[in-house]
């Protein structure tokens, strides 16, 4: 065997350096989530139910401007429960709490009155408070500081 069939033979028995790092598990949705953060979790929720809430009586007294403030709201703490967490969970958790808040008042008082004041109103704002929610969840990165690329800023 010559010198050179020996450091292939040799080479091809030892690791790989240019191979791409294994994942260490699930990611995303799939990861389970950290025990630590169930707190801020909970209080994401709590904070979603009540933008829900506000948002709900804010874009029946002030159509079409209270419409625009509950959704610019709703998506902040969407948007906000992202970046804190940097999850996916973490727009989610927020975006089922203002569910439940506008599904809960969805539904009639004995008197028949609810709190809703238009159908256009109740259906533009569940329909983009859905959407925001969806795309705060499936946003593909989270946007990193300007400090954290290795760059001087100019």
């Amino acid at each position: 065997m010559s010198n050179r069939q020996r450091q292939r033979a040799s080479s091809s028995q030892s690791p790989r350096t240019n191979a791409p790092p294994r994942s260490s598990g699930p990611s995303g949705l799939a990861a389970p989530p950290n025990p630590r953060r169930m707190p801020l979790y909970v209080g994401l929720a709590v904070l979603g139910a009540a933008v829900g809430l506000a948002g709900t009586l804010v874009q029946a007294a002030l159509f079409p401007g209270g419409l625009l403030l509950a959704l610019a709201a709703s998506a902040g703490l969407f948007y906000g429960g992202r970046v804190l967490t940097r999850t996916q969970l973490g727009a989610l958790v927020p975006a089922v709490g203002w569910f439940i808040a506008v599904i809960v008042l969805l539904g009639g008082r004995p008197e028949g009155d609810y709190v809703f004041g238009e159908e256009i109103g109740l259906a533009l704002f569940m329909l983009g408070g859905m959407a925001v929610a969806v795309i705060c969840a499936t946003m593909s990165r989270l946007p990193y500081p300007a400090n954290d690329t290795g760059r001087s800023g100019t």
